[in-house]
């Protein structure tokens, strides 16, 4: 198992690194967004505050790593630079995976990351369907002692398990299991796709169940069943996953869903699913998310230096205050509730 486990795992990291792994002809929803640009914003740039929280957390810009990997040898080191340029730069953190941490002696390490980011919020990752294989409350607790983590995150993962060689086909009945794990556990539980989307109605769903923020991991980024198809040893398998190159809900069409649906409560809505720069981060934020995940965008830099990584979180969070002052917004709640922005061609300055 412990080969298994490490074969499986480097072989996602090279695909994503080496490899066309992004749906085809499809897009996170973000280019039917727009800004108004301001010519007086009537703010100084050095003002301008990327400040705000997460978990209960202070987060120094409104970013998440979002998960990627673990149980590897590459993993390990990848993950390392993370945590440490997440603690530097004051982002969150999210594993990957965490059912190697339980199911495998070898690369525990890959998970223990809790020392190289000791202050900002940390998220350990379990598929959802493993509740169906012999997994509960019991085995999230231990994940969240291991890692040291402040939260818990329950990955969805249909149709990636469906192309996968290896996949967990059962998701039969698993609202009532994460209701349990959600009421075991002393520690906010979230719930995130893997770049298909959640909506508004699988998110009040997981909401009434007991599930405390919700990732959208929109379509527009990294497809896995694009990935699996690629490492994939079916031929059957691989060329059925063709028809699924352009499947997912896109990022923008969840965040939308997901905060209609939840407009009640105050649920984090974090955005992820092929964010690639501040703008889209700027633009995600005006629509409804409360915090951005980037992976891929960090990927190469990981496996470089944790000094590589930051430079590329101090990219994107130059890009996003270079927005905020192109339309005058000196806060997050600033660019929240901006009306200098244009929604397929709907100028909010007209309402």
């Amino acid at each position: 198992m412990d080969e298994g486990i490490n074969k499986r795992k480097t072989e996602h990291i090279r695909l994503c690194l080496e490899d066309h792994v992004e749906g085809v002809d499809k897009s996170t929803g973000l280019e039917g967004i727009s800004f108004i640009h301001n010519a007086l914003p009537e703010i100084n740039f050095a003002d301008i505050n990327l400040r705000s929280h997460f978990l209960d957390k202070p987060i120094k810009a409104p970013f998440l790593v979002s998960s990627m990997t673990g149980g590897s040898e590459l993993a390990a080191q990848i993950n390392q630079n993370l945590a440490k340029a997440a603690e530097e730069k004051g982002w969150a953190v999210a594993l990957g995976s965490t059912r190697a941490l339980l199911e495998s002696d070898a690369h525990q390490e890959s998970f223990l990351i809790r020392k190289h980011a000791p202050s900002v919020p940390l998220i350990a990752n379990l598929g959802a369907v493993q509740l169906n294989y012999g997994y509960g409350a019991e085995a999230c607790r231990r994940i969240v002692e291991l890692t040291g983590a402040d939260s818990i995150v329950l990955h969805f993962n249909p149709l990636q398990e469906a192309v996968q060689d290896e996949g967990d086909l059962n998701f039969e009945n698993l609202l009532p299991k994460i209701e349990k794990v959600c009421s075991a556990l002393d520690v906010p539980v979230g719930a995130k796709e893997v770049g298909f989307g959640i909506d508004g109605t699988i998110a009040k769903k997981l909401y009434n169940a007991g599930i405390s923020y919700i990732d959208v991991a929109g379509a527009g980024g990294t497809s896995w069943s694009q990935v699996e198809k690629l490492r994939s040893n079916d031929p059957l398998k691989k060329a059925a996953a063709e028809a699924f190159n352009n499947w997912g809900i896109p990022t923008k069409d969840c965040i939308v869903s997901v905060r209609s649906a939840l407009e009640d409560v105050p649920v984090p809505v974090v955005s992820s699913g092929g964010m690639k720069t501040g703008v889209d981060a700027a633009k995600a934020l005006t629509i409804g998310a409360d915090v951005i995940g980037f992976a891929r965008k960090l990927l190469q830099a990981a496996t470089e230096s944790d000094e590589a990584v930051m430079q590329t979180m101090e990219q994107i969070e130059l890009e996003l205050k270079m927005t905020m002052f192109g339309i005058g917004a000196k806060t997050m709640d600033d660019l929240k509730n901006t009306k200098r922005v244009s929604i397929m061609g709907k100028s909010l300055l007209e309402d």
